[in-house]
């Protein structure tokens, strides 16, 4: 333990350190961008940082953490610099299985279609179901009620069925090219 470190700095290190590359991937999902992703993930964690001491229920941090991370992402793409900005960085290497070209070319085209939607919509959708969240959680996490969390849940599953389809990716109702 490096000099001078006390309890509170080891345990926020040991945290980041087992939560990092999780938090990570979940902005690259809500953002499509591994270096907007970097930076909302530090954005997170720096958000924590100066709120560590006040964190009473470390049982929390993962829901604070996401909580931050969203609402930052949803902040940035309310810019209007970012809207006119198109990304066109790779997809990461983690969303396809190992040796699945299929695979990888469905998850690749849902990423992209992913993409497409708007901020909140593709928020919701990646608390729903990439996090696994509840409509409590994820309305926690938006900062809305869970109304809008269910709204914005169907408008932008089938946004995201309109686009995979006109993409040629869907043949029929969920079925995979």
């Amino acid at each position: 333990m490096p000099s001078g470190e006390g309890d509170e700095q080891r345990q926020f290190r040991e945290y980041f350190t087992a939560r990092h590359d999780s938090v990570r991937r979940t902005a690259y999902v809500l953002c499509g961008d591994w270096h907007w992703a970097d930076d909302l993930t530090q954005n997170a964690f720096m958000r924590l940082a100066v709120s560590w001491s006040k964190v009473r229920d470390r049982g929390a941090l993962d829901a604070f953490v996401r909580t931050c991370l969203v609402r930052a992402y949803l902040a940035e793409a309310r810019r209007h610099w970012r809207r006119r900005e198109s990304s066109v960085a790779d997809p990461p290497d983690r969303l396809a299985p190992p040796g699945s070209a299929e695979g990888t070319e469905g998850r690749m085209a849902f990423a992209a279609a992913l993409r497409r939607l708007p901020a909140r919509q593709r928020a919701v959708l990646v608390c729903r179901f990439y996090q696994d969240l509840d409509v409590a959680a994820t309305a926690a996490a938006l900062g809305c009620s869970a109304g809008t969390v269910k709204s914005q849940t169907a408008r932008g599953l089938a946004r995201l069925r309109e686009v995979l389809q006109e993409d040629g990716e869907i043949t029929m109702a969920g079925d995979w090219r």
